[in-house]
């Protein structure tokens, strides 16, 4: 039998460009976020950040230092015909942005160190100025699942809760989840409320782990290390939460009354295909606490297998069907030694980037494999950090991506648009 009549076929290869660099070793394309407004209007919002003496046009937001400066700046499109074109709209100084609708109004969110929002009130159009929800605070959060229940809306961002680590803080990061009602003004930040904070390092002590193989490399809170010329490892921890919510009742973890939310977040761990979550209850007097989940033997419990779940991931669920849909990282090859990456693999042997795949689950701990997506065509050809929007019967995808004219697996030069047709048919 030919190999092409059995091998697993990519679902969406095609892509249309909605945002592209003139410059691929200096400005990088990075937080792609997709959304459909009431109307059939698609918004998107990406990210770029140029470096190595590059500049972009507009205002921008600066971090870092020496070879890690950037100038970081946010962009909106808007496309009328299904994906097949793209407006550019507005650009706007911060980061790790993602669009979403309360009410007849669009928002943006993201992060220029604190917390930063604008408005529109014509699905994108025209906008508002940029404003501050918190003064002298560290966010971060590539754009994630949000959720909507009773009138509200639920979103997470990740918040940097102390600095003992030099490097990247993962272990003291929060996941935080905020909530505002979709009729209030939400430029406003006395209309959100905030959950509790409890980072990594509050819940998990590093050193006591055993029996998991995690951490899988040695680097102990708070140090980070250098395992190879340009193989970092930070400390063990999670970033980048999607929020949900389980509404069956035979879920061992649904709660009767509504009031329980989940956030399912990248672990940093070095191995692959894990999630790591919490839970944030809501409470008589309208606050909101972080706690951890627990299984039914009363056990603690941080991470759960995910596909993917070692990288930036989207979970959606399908109201049409109750599934949940889950667009992650495929690995390959996550046990290669470290000394013998090939120069064009970024970083850790769990940080391979170019096959984008999708599952399916009723719980969001069985997956089921859907398909992959798309696969680049060399290793520095990303296609990840991916978020999806259902359209009718019809799975849009935005992903970072990259071709053979990027920087690196991690410093992409594309963001592009996928469509996988009646994406249903997947589900068995």
């Amino acid at each position: 039998m030919p190999r092409n009549d059995w091998r697993v076929q990519p679902l969406a290869p095609d892509y249309v460009v909605v945002d592209f660099s003139e410059d691929p070793e200096r400005i990088f394309s990075y937080s792609p976020w997709v959304m459909l407004c009431p109307g059939g209007r698609l918004v998107a919002t990406v990210g770029r950040a140029a470096a190595f003496g590059a500049h972009l046009d507009g205002e921008v937001h600066e971090t870092g230092s020496g070879d890690w400066h950037r100038y970081w700046q946010g962009r909106v499109y808007t496309s009328d015909d299904n994906g097949r074109s793209w407006t550019l709209r507005t650009s706007f100084p911060f980061m790790h942005a993602r669009a979403f609708l309360a009410g007849e109004r669009l928002y943006v969110l993201g992060q220029a160190g604190d917390l930063m929002i604008m408005a529109s009130d014509d699905h994108g159009e025209t906008w508002s100025p940029p404003v501050k929800l918190t003064e002298g605070q560290t966010w971060g959060q590539a754009p994630c699942a949000i959720w909507y229940r009773d009138g509200r809306v639920y979103i997470s961002m990740t918040r940097r809760t102390s600095f003992e680590i030099k490097g990247w803080g993962l272990a003291e990061e929060a996941p935080v989840l905020m909530r505002g009602n979709v009729d209030a003004d939400l430029t406003d930040v006395g209309h959100w409320t905030f959950a509790s904070e409890l980072s990594f390092r509050d819940l998990v002590d590093d050193a006591t782990l055993d029996a998991h193989g995690i951490p899988f490399f040695d680097a102990f809170f708070p140090e980070d290390r250098d395992l190879a010329p340009g193989r970092h490892c930070p400390p063990v921890g999670w970033l980048e939460s999607n929020v949900v919510q389980f509404t069956d009742p035979d879920h061992v973890w649904c709660d009767p009354t509504g009031r329980t939310f989940h956030l399912w977040s990248r672990a940093h761990t070095g191995l692959t295909n894990y999630a790591a979550i919490v839970k944030v209850v809501e409470n008589d007097d309208g606050t909101m606490t972080t706690l951890p989940e627990r299984a039914p033997s009363g056990r603690r419990c941080v991470f759960v297998p995910c596909p993917g779940g070692h990288m930036k991931f989207h979970i959606i669920r399908d109201d049409a069907t109750g599934l949940f849909w889950l667009l992650s990282t495929q690995a390959t090859d996550s046990m290669c030694r470290i000394d013998r990456l090939s120069e064009d693999r970024f970083a850790l042997p769990d940080n391979e980037r170019r096959r984008l795949q999708l599952h399916f689950s009723t719980n969001c701990v069985d997956w089921c494999f859907a398909g992959l997506v798309a696969v680049g065509p060399v290793e520095r050809a990303s296609r990840h950090y991916a978020s999806m929007a259902i359209v009718g019967e019809d799975l849009h995808i935005l992903s970072r991506s990259g071709d053979e004219r990027a920087r690196s697996a991690h410093d992409g030069n594309l963001i592009t648009f996928h469509t996988i047709r009646d994406f249903r048919r997947l589900a068995y």
